[in-house]
């Protein structure tokens, strides 16, 4: 049987990144005609691409595509979400996970739609900064709960390969709309984020 991959690029987009990619190997004192380079400026095209889709993404529509009336106002936490990103400042990964919560006020979502909102803006090229507060701002929106509160920790490959070269720092940001910016809310958060289920 024959391997048969199913992918979907902009071509023009596509062709025009791989001249980019070609001159950028040449530049580098590399010659892009060498066997084990022939084909990188396309992989790296599809791959700039697909690690940017979220642009192409509506993240609001994605979660009003799932919202179901229920009377339900307990906190719904989802941990653990992993992130995969670029830094804008140097096209370098930085990645590492997202805890989400919302307290609902009416409508609830479903799970599956947090993580893939997380997907959207994550893959844009971005500050952790700010990614955290696109997740905010669209789930608040939305969703229009009683509170939100997202949380990012990541390791972010510009420090770690170049520069500072420190190898195990991790950033944390954090953003809070409604009951959790009051201290017992947020602590409750804070508590259910750290304990482990037996």
């Amino acid at each position: 049987m024959n391997y048969l991959k199913q992918e979907q690029y902009n071509m023009q987009t596509q062709e025009s990144l791989i001249e980019v990619y070609k001159k950028s190997l040449e530049l580098l004192g590399e010659n892009a005609e060498r066997e084990g380079l022939l084909k990188t400026p396309e992989r790296v095209a599809k791959a700039m691409q697909f690690m940017t889709q979220g642009y192409t993404m509506d993240a609001s529509a994605i979660l009003k595509s799932a919202l179901f009336k229920e009377d339900i106002s307990e906190m719904v936490i989802v941990k653990d979400i992993e992130i995969y990103s670029m830094c804008e400042h140097h096209l370098l990964p930085f990645f590492g996970k997202a805890h989400i919560a919302y307290i609902p006020n009416g409508n609830i979502v479903g799970l599956s739609k947090i993580a893939r909102v997380v997907d959207v803006f994550a893959r844009r090229l971005q500050v952790q900064e700010r990614l955290t507060k696109e997740i905010l701002e669209c789930l608040q929106e939305a969703l229009k709960p009683q509170g939100v509160a997202v949380i990012i920790e990541c390791k972010h490959l510009c420090m770690m390969m170049r520069g500072v070269q420190k190898q195990n720092s991790v950033t944390t940001t954090s953003a809070f709309t409604g009951v959790f910016e009051s201290h017992a809310t947020r602590s409750e958060l804070m508590k259910l984020l750290s304990s482990k289920l037996s």
